[in-house]
């Protein structure tokens, strides 16, 4: 499952120097094709309430979450907590390097509880999170 928060909706429009020109849809698409074997669900929402209650669904029946909480990273206690709180584990995920961007941005309420953080590749940054998932955590095969 992957979960997109606010603003991810406008992938493709919104400040294409620093999200890119790619929608997330077309990327989902291609994502899919790529890992055939993989049931790819994507939920997006621009509700802080909406994305919790999507975790909290997901959070006891999917094998893995891939979560891109936009802005709400760097707010949203209550995310954090809904993360914490489920089975399933997450992986937080992000477009841009946020830790080479505005001070906000470097505190993460999700990082605690996630699985791990990818950030910084674009919209590879989902397929990196997909490839842990497939293939586990170590960059070394076997290690």
């Amino acid at each position: 499952m992957i979960i997109n928060g606010p603003n991810l909706n406008l992938l493709g429009r919104r400040e294409p120097s620093i999200y890119g020109e790619v929608s997330f849809e077309e990327y989902l698409k291609k994502l899919r094709e790529s890992y055939p074997d993989h049931h790819i669900d994507h939920f997006q929402s621009n509700i802080e309430g909406e994305i919790i209650d999507k975790l909290q669904e997901a959070g006891f029946s999917y094998d893995s979450i891939i979560l891109n909480a936009g802005g709400y990273t760097h707010t949203s206690v209550a995310i954090g907590d809904a993360v914490k709180a489920i089975e399933t584990p997450v992986l937080e995920v992000h477009i841009s390097n946020i830790f080479a961007r505005e001070d906000y941005r470097h505190i993460s309420h999700i990082a605690a509880h996630a699985k791990g953080s990818i950030s910084g590749f674009g919209l590879d940054s989902y397929r990196l999170a997909l490839e842990s998932i497939t293939y586990g955590t170590s960059p070394v095969a076997g290690q």
